[in-house]
């Protein structure tokens, strides 16, 4: 099949099984590998069967959202360059991150990569297909948990997992039992009777991520999956993402500003400012760029003692964010201003103090990121 050929709904000779875990996969008629619900083109299959290939390719996506007038009682908004000629590509089977403050652009790049809007210039290539061109397509060959849950709201756990798989192609067998499976590995059984909008925010994050994962699909979209879930809830998910990966070859892009997240999970990783790429590597192949500095981290107990020499000569090198004071020293230089603050005049103002490796927060300013923005650490 030659790639953007329409798009079968299901594997030819597809059959439900049970899998490792009594979930419920599908095997190939001709004994293949196990797939999800649609083998999307030839280039698609040859990427099933061999790990290491592309699954998304992303070339000089642009998006400018125009300037808008101001009118009565609403300011005037200026143009803003929301992608500036992104370019990725993403292996089958990593989990790929893009990470970077509110507004840096990331969900307005994972929208056009979806095919739920279109970019100004630029290609989206996902498993063969051309998804600037067949936006349609998109819903065929990845699953998106977005950042809103409204449209789901007003259905019980159990139905919107089971609605969901039914919108992927599954009869109604197959969805109740993948329903039935990935709400027994997220543990959200006992919740299954409960409408949506009456869940905790955690519950209802986890929820809407167990309806991603019915009808499964080669490519996972996460944005932003684990906001307001408990330590129980994360543990969850990422097991339920690493099966996957390990059972099927699941490509994951998963988006974030949480940096210990970030570190933890994902084997590559796109920083994002402002619309751009500013870096892409390995969480420890980015943070190497900075690994000849120590973060220092003071938290005065009231306001800094500026009335300290020692004190005042740093306040320019420092990130300020009410009590506490980030630098990013060479490590001799740090512990000159640890022994500094802790045997001087400042002492009895210093609250607390640590010492610490970079972290993708310190890549992110050491590249340029906006100082002001920041990054979340948990």
């Amino acid at each position: 099949m030659p790639s953007g050929a329409p798009i079968p709904p299901l594997v030819s000779g597809a059959s439900p099984r049970r899998g490792p875990g009594g979930r419920v996969t599908r095997e190939r008629g001709d004994g293949g590998d196990p797939v999800g619900s649609s083998l999307v083109s030839t280039r698609a299959a040859q990427v099933h069967r061999h790990g290491g290939d592309v699954v998304c390719a992303v070339r000089g996506l642009t998006k400018t959202y125009p300037a808008v007038r101001g009118r009565r009682g609403v300011p005037a908004t200026p143009e803003v360059r929301a992608t500036d000629d992104v370019a990725l590509d993403i292996a089958r089977g990593e989990i790929f991150g893009l990470l970077g403050p509110n507004g840096a652009g990331k969900s307005t790049l994972v929208r056009q990569m979806t095919g739920l809007m279109r970019p100004d210039s630029g290609s989206v290539e996902i498993l063969g297909h051309d998804i600037v061109r067949h936006p349609e397509r998109a819903s065929r060959i990845l699953a998106y948990l977005g950042q809103e849950s409204s449209a789901l709201d007003e259905l019980t756990v159990s139905l919107a997992a089971e609605t969901t798989g039914r919108l992927r192609g599954l009869d109604a067998r197959q969805a109740r039992a993948e329903r039935d499976d990935v709400l027994d590995e997220l543990g959200l059984a006992a919740l299954a009777s409960r409408p949506l909008r009456k869940l905790s925010g955690g519950q209802r994050r986890l929820a809407c991520f167990a309806a991603a994962l019915v009808g499964e699909r080669p490519l996972l979209v996460l944005d932003e999956p684990t906001t307001g879930m408990d330590p129980v809830a994360r543990r969850a998910v990422w097991s339920a993402v690493d099966r996957r990966r390990a059972e099927h070859g699941t490509t994951v892009l998963l988006v974030t500003h949480n940096v210990i997240e970030a570190e933890t999970v994902l084997d590559r990783v796109a920083v994002l400012d402002r619309g751009r790429v500013i870096a892409c590597d390995t969480p420890n192949g980015l943070k190497e760029q900075v690994a000849g500095e120590v973060r220092v981290e003071l938290v005065w107990r009231e306001a800094a003692p500026l009335h300290v020499p020692e004190v005042a000569a740093l306040r320019d090198r420092a990130v300020e964010s009410g009590r506490r004071w980030t630098l990013r020293l060479a490590p001799e230089e740090a512990r000159t201003v640890v022994a500094t603050v802790t045997g001087g005049a400042a002492f009895a103002a210093l609250d607390d103090f640590t010492l610490a490796t970079p972290s993708l927060e310190d890549v992110y300013l050491a590249l340029g990121g906006a100082v002001r923005q920041g990054l979340v650490k948990a």
